[in-house]
């Protein structure tokens, strides 16, 4: 069956879902001590750097060359960001001041990049047929949870309600729909952007974890306990990957 623009942006719609279903924990978890908010950033550093090289490995199997560049630029950028963001002494957000809200507002802004290029990835694989789009669109969807989770565990800790938490995790993931839908009308023009795509979002994530998430973990727990939780949730990550096959 020849798969509709309604389709697929339906398609587009339930990674959107999964993604602000990894507050649930949340739901159950009151203490945020320092010590929880330490391994909240190791957890949540594993986690990216897990997503990252999965984007990475996926990235090269269509074109290397152009995923070692997104690489590169998604590097450039998130750190360039970084260094404006931690500028402004007085910068707020969602009523959190300076350093934690530059670490809030990076992430948001990581992650809601990487959406992009999974919106591609859906509308590029419903070119195959509906069955096959549809298949890709439930694994990216089941993946978004432990991107919510990675999310939630920037934003909850430092006091952002558990009902905002959600919101802003969903938010992230709006661009999936769009360009899911855009890439479908047009895969011959999106099908060589898809690696530059999936490789600036691995740059991006891998230095939002060294510049931002592990030395905030290192201030708050013992180095051991830190890379030990953040080495656990990298496996976890790639299990995940690979148990649903990506």
């Amino acid at each position: 069956m020849t798969p509709t623009l309604t389709q697929v942006f339906a398609a587009g719609l339930l990674p959107v879902l999964f993604t602000g279903l990894g507050v649930l924990p949340f739901i159950f978890i009151r203490d945020m001590n320092h010590r929880f908010m330490g391994l909240a950033n190791a957890m949540a550093a594993g986690l990216m750097l897990g997503a990252s090289l999965g984007l990475l490995l996926e990235g090269g199997k269509h074109n290397s060359n152009f995923a070692l560049l997104g690489l590169m630029m998604g590097v450039g950028l998130v750190g360039y960001v970084h260094r404006k963001l931690n500028r402004y002494d007085n910068l707020t957000f969602q009523d959190v001041a300076a350093g934690d809200a530059a670490k809030m507002l990076l992430i948001l802004s990581v992650m809601t990049a990487h959406s992009f290029a999974e919106g591609i990835g859906v509308g590029m694989s419903y070119g195959g047929g509906s069955r096959f789009g549809a298949m890709i669109a439930l694994a990216i969807a089941v993946h978004k949870f432990p991107e919510g989770l990675a999310i939630s565990l920037v934003l909850v800790p430092r006091g952002t309600p558990v009902w905002k938490a959600a919101l802003w995790c969903m938010f992230t993931s709006l661009p999936l729909p769009l360009m899911s839908t855009l890439a479908f009308g047009a895969v011959l023009l999106f099908a060589p952007l898809l690696p530059l795509g999936l490789g600036l979002a691995a740059g991006g994530m891998t230095t939002m974890v060294f510049v931002e998430l592990l030395p905030e973990a290192l201030t708050s727990i013992p180095r051991r306990m830190a890379y030990v939780a953040m080495f656990m949730a990298v496996l976890a990550m790639i299990f995940f990957q690979f148990f649903i096959g990506l």
